[in-house]
């Protein structure tokens, strides 16, 4: 009929999908929310860290690694930094004082500390990621707090321990070792390294060598051993970092072992001995 409106399209007999009606608002929506991800990503990883960097001295590259996650550490702040030399002897006397502070600690607090100041090198979970730097998960907390306490007193050197060390008051130190030290005990068992050392070499290790004076490794650095309180662990802890130890007591650039002990036996040692003990050890569990 002229001048009739045209019939709906449910007349037609095909009716209108409802999805139809709102696919604008949809893709305005995603549009939305995909520029507001991008924008976001940028700001995070691009533009906040290349302020940041120049206060913490890093490069552009290192700065988008810390904020992306993988590199360890903050592009926010410059890590302290110091060129003190290890003092002549530790200064620790597992006195009943001592013991004392230990046995008080709070290891809340601890862990508040360690979340603040020793995670971004340590790991979260005191498992260090970095193979020159210590995992303190495992250590006693008796061994913790000597280390520490020898970087505040200056028996051990750091160009980053000794000020974060020193800025910490003694009862800290004994809540942060107590926190890191609440699951020593780890059990011994031999990993793809340690199944893999040379005979002579696990020898050293669980023998000594009589013949050059040398005690076993063993008697003194794995758990249970009745070694000094202060010993640390030395299973399943980096190689790089172990290797790195031993050659700083052979050549007297550190010098906190108490009555020369480590210095002796790591005189004795030739480089290559240390290198594979390192290895074997990291490859214990």
């Amino acid at each position: 009929m002229a001048g009739a409106p045209p019939p709906a399209d449910d007349q037609l007999g095909d009716p209108i999908d409802p999805r139809t009606l709102d696919r604008p608002w949809r893709i305005w929506a995603g549009l939305g929310i995909g520029t507001a991800l991008v924008v976001g990503a940028l700001l995070a990883f691009l533009v906040i860290p290349s302020f940041q960097r120049e206060n913490a001295g890093l490069d552009m590259w290192t700065a988008f690694c810390r904020a992306v996650g993988i590199t360890e550490g903050s592009p926010a702040y410059r890590q302290p930094v110091s060129d003190a030399k290890a003092a002549p002897v530790s200064q620790v006397a597992w006195s009943p004082e001592v013991l004392t502070i230990l046995n008080q600690a709070e290891p809340d607090q601890g862990a508040r500390i360690a979340a603040a100041v020793c995670s971004s090198c340590h790991g979260q979970d005191g498992v260090s990621a970095t193979p020159d730097l210590p995992s303190l998960a495992g250590q006693s907390a008796a061994s913790i707090y000597k280390q520490l306490h020898d970087y505040r007193s200056g028996a051990r050197a750091h160009p980053l321990m000794t000020p974060v060390a020193q800025q910490l008051l003694i009862p800290d130190l004994a809540n942060v070792a107590v926190f890191y030290g609440r699951d020593a005990g780890p059990s011994m068992g031999l990993g793809a390294r340690g199944q893999s050392a040379r005979p002579e070499i696990v020898r050293l290790a669980t023998e000594g060598d009589s013949a050059r004076r040398l005690p076993s490794c063993n008697s003194c650095h794995v758990n249970g051993a009745g070694g000094p309180i202060e010993t640390p662990i030395l299973t399943g802890q980096h190689h790089q970092y172990l290797a790195n130890q031993l050659l700083a007591f052979k050549n007297g650039e550190r010098r906190n072992d108490v009555y020369q002990r480590m210095r002796n036996i790591a005189r004795v040692l030739n480089d290559e001995e240390i290198q594979a003990l390192a290895e074997y050890y990291q490859g214990v569990r």
